[in-house]
């Protein structure tokens, strides 16, 4: 996608069926649906695609074990069928994943085991693989890091892990592919109305700083965490319902947890479940869950949520990670959906909410990414009744998300961009192939084709969200940033004013990823 062209689309275009706003999962989740449904379909986003909650995962496609236990059986045979659609429609950035939940007592093995028995056979078809118990040697095959002190054994399940900022931007490509058009950085900054209906919104370029009055049939709330402030710019006395959650992960070196399996710890003192993960070399353990009173978009965890993490990380590995191993620390917050204002955030459902107000506006909120392509549908169904849009079917679960491929593993080290991948092998003969810096996946041809393809106008889009680094290691990103600076203002004809305020920016960025 382009962004000048998607500029001359809102130019051209006298009236949108469906505009949505917000570029996390669930607005892009949404505009995909409507686009293959063959709405003309406008999405946006005041910052960039992920920037908020959807950047900021476990990194997880899973139906929800504890969710399980809560009892939450409708939600965990969603999530599981989705996950499955998810693992068919994108294998090139969703993969199969093996869990491993340590039992330290005798009675874990078969009441845990039973349970994930009952997960596996709620998956149906779409399963990834049958649970299984193990004795302590098998455990310790997969985890051989893990605490063996008391140790009787494991339970082995699947779920799947994914990229989530590149699953955002997959999205994107696909809602192109099907005829849709998004832009970041632009901010609704009102909507439309006549007669008491919405009409349409008012969007501000944060770059240009031009202003624009864009017409739908429908406008569709996807803001996440700023759900309310959208819905209070339709009617300033609706009441929140919103009760944002944090939730802060932090990065640790693969020493710890060496091998393609995870843990799960099913239930810490406070009642919460712990993950700590393989992803890209590096283990990631989350995450924590507190409430917080308003949202933000560059959350920082705090000292408390780091040494909570690593209380447990030490409980469950030999090699007891302190403060000095942490690579990168990063907060999300999860847009949950008020039930109690009293009670704990951990035990608030994560299934989603549709809400449609008097004036048409339809916001889809709550759920996981996990999840975003039923909520999509739900928002766009409802869409679609509320202004009389021509019924559609919906395609999505069938639908191969863009760069679909078999066989991933014949692009490397361009795997997640699918069948983009010689696109980006174009490039490298253009720019080269070395390494920005040996312990960080970042190469030149995806900072150019970053900019040219994925609408990356900033240093934190490319080093946060087209790739990883930031989250992977603050510290050596930081010792990258300046190159990548410097090729990115090549390619976008930038001046050093604009290089030295990217370098500013990210730099003070940066140090709240740091420890």
């Amino acid at each position: 996608m382009k962004r000048d062209q998607n500029l001359q689309e809102i130019e051209q275009q006298p009236r949108w069926d469906v505009i949505i706003i917000g570029g996390g999962a669930t607005g892009l989740g949404t505009a995909v649906e409507a686009a293959s449904r063959g709405y003309k379909t406008l999405l946006l986003e005041q910052h960039d695609f992920a920037k908020g909650t959807s950047g900021r995962s476990t990194k997880l496609v899973h139906g929800g074990v504890r969710y399980l236990r809560q009892g939450d059986v409708k939600l965990v045979r969603e999530a599981l069928r989705e996950r499955g659609l998810m693992h068919q429609n994108a294998p090139h950035l969703v993969k199969n994943c093996s869990f491993v939940l340590p039992a330290y007592s005798w009675w874990e093995g078969p009441f845990y085991g039973l349970g994930l028995k009952i997960y596996d056979a709620m998956a149906g078809d779409l399963g990834l693989g049958s649970s299984t118990l193990l004795s302590v040697e098998e455990t310790l095959k997969h985890i051989p890091t893990l605490e063996t002190d008391g140790l009787d054994g494991g339970i082995k399940y699947h779920d799947a892990q994914f990229n989530d900022a590149r699953m955002a931007i997959t999205l994107l490509h696909t809602l192109g592919d099907e005829g849709g058009t998004a832009l970041n950085y632009m901010k609704v900054t009102d909507l439309l109305k006549s007669e008491n209906y919405i009409t349409g919104v008012m969007a501000r370029d944060q770059i240009t700083d031009q202003k624009y009055t864009i017409k739908a049939k429908a406008v569709i709330n996807a803001t996440g965490i700023f759900t309310d402030q959208i819905r209070q710019m339709d009617d300033p006395s609706t009441p929140p319902v919103m009760q944002p959650s944090r939730g802060v992960h932090i990065v640790l070196d693969q020493s710890f947890q060496p091998g393609n399996s995870g843990i799960l710890v099913p239930r810490t003192d406070d009642g919460r479940v712990i993950f700590a993960i393989p992803w890209k070399n590096r283990v990631l353990v989350g995450t924590t869950d507190i409430p917080i009173d308003q949202p933000t978009l560059e959350p920082r965890p705090t000292d408390e949520e780091i040494d909570y993490l690593l209380e447990y990380a030490s409980k469950y590995l030999i090699g007891n990670p302190t403060r000095a191993d942490v690579r990168s620390a990063f907060a999300g917050i999860r847009p949950l959906v008020a039930t109690n204002p009293e009670g704990d955030t951990a035990d608030i459902s994560r299934d989603h909410t549709l809400i449609q107000d008097p004036s048409n506006l339809i916001t889809i909120t709550g759920g996981k990414w996990t999840t975003y392509r039923l909520m999509g549908e739900d928002a766009v169904d409802m869409a679609a009744d509320a202004v009389n849009l021509d019924k559609r079917k919906s395609v999505t679960d069938e639908l191969k998300l863009h760069g679909w491929t078999s066989d991933g593993s014949s692009n490397e080290p361009y795997a997640e961009y699918g069948t983009d991948a010689p696109i980006l092998q174009e490039i490298e003969n253009e720019v080269g192939d070395e390494p920005f810096h040996p312990e960080l996946p970042i190469l030149p041809a995806q900072v150019v084709y970053a900019v040219r393809h994925e609408m990356a106008f900033t240093l934190e889009d490319v080093l946060a969200r087209r790739t990883r680094c930031l989250l992977l290691d603050a510290n050596a990103t930081l010792n990258i940033a300046k190159p990548v600076a410097q090729l990115m203002a090549t390619e976008l004809g930038e001046n050093r004013e604009w290089l030295d305020g990217q370098m500013d920016a990210f730099n003070k960025l940066a140090e709240g990823y740091l420890i």
